[in-house]
């Protein structure tokens, strides 16, 4: 669903859905390494981290009729970095983990303001696609691992002058 957003061009700023997509994705680890100047600065919660369930929905065959798959455990956040006037982040993350879903604003606010948007952008969201890009591959290197060729042998039954008896 979010392979175009891991796809972007050469010079060409990331749109606030694409970061947003790459931050919900963004593990815990790399977003506290990317933003460890950051991560200590006051912040205005608008929202405290919470954690609810959301349904998943799924289509037969990616284009049948919606289904309910099942519910999914996310946590959200709402914040504002800096004084009034300053730029609201938001995050939803997979998972129960708050301190992600507060990095994940924090990084969120601070892209949205062009002076600090480069700096960011190398510092997390730079991280984020290199570690999302070695997990497909890791992902396509275990699914080609168990991967069957069928093939259909035909039995040669011979050349009729072979075998036969003369």
């Amino acid at each position: 669903m979010f392979h175009a957003f891991d796809n972007t061009g050469p010079n060409r700023p990331t749109p606030r859905p694409e970061w947003m997509a790459l931050l919900s994705r963004a593990p815990l680890q790399v977003l506290e390494q990317g933003l460890a100047e950051q991560a200590g600065a006051a912040t205005q919660w608008l929202r405290k981290p919470e954690t609810g369930l959301y349904m998943v929905q799924g289509r037969a065959g990616g284009t049948g009729e919606r289904f309910n798959l099942g519910e999914i455990t996310v946590t959200r956040c709402a914040l504002r970095v800096g004084g009034e006037g300053s730029a609201v982040g938001v995050a939803y993350v997979m998972g129960r983990n708050h301190r992600q879903a507060q990095l994940a604003a924090i990084a969120d606010a601070l892209l949205q303001d062009p002076a600090r948007h480069d700096a960011v952008d190398g510092a997390v969201l730079r991280p984020v696609r290199q570690h999302l890009a070695l997990q497909q591959a890791q992902q396509a290197a275990r699914a080609q691992s168990t991967r069957v060729d069928f093939f259909t042998v035909a039995r040669e039954a011979g050349t009729p002058d072979e075998g036969e008896d003369a």
